[in-house]
């Protein structure tokens, strides 16, 4: 792995903890790392029909260095985009890099 492998950068978002004054939990994002080298690649995109619209679902793959502290359900926001994190896949072999599956809906 070269470290042009990972040209662009991203920031990974996970859900904010706690409550707000009513006592509900809260639902906003925190910026959970910022400025990620990654290298982000898209995989497949189909057309869906969701509740009479007509929905573009585009898959991706947001590769990042190896770490262990991303999980399915936070986010990657890149380039303008919101990319929810479906799958992590981990090079356990080579602990290298980290694959996260992810869909944006446009």
């Amino acid at each position: 792995m070269r470290i042009g492998d990972f040209n662009r950068r991203a920031t990974i978002q996970a859900r904010a903890s706690g409550f707000d004054e009513a006592g509900q939990p809260l639902t906003d994002w925190a910026d959970f790392a910022s400025k990620v080298p990654c290298n982000v690649s898209t995989k497949s995109g189909k057309a869906q029909i969701a509740s009479g619209a007509e929905v573009s679902v585009v898959q991706a793959v947001v590769q990042i260095r190896w770490r262990t502290d991303i999980t399915e359900g936070m986010r990657v926001l890149y380039n303008g985009d919101v990319f929810k994190i479906n799958a992590v896949m981990p090079d356990y072999a080579g602990r290298r890099f980290v694959d996260l599956v992810c869909e944006v809906a446009k």
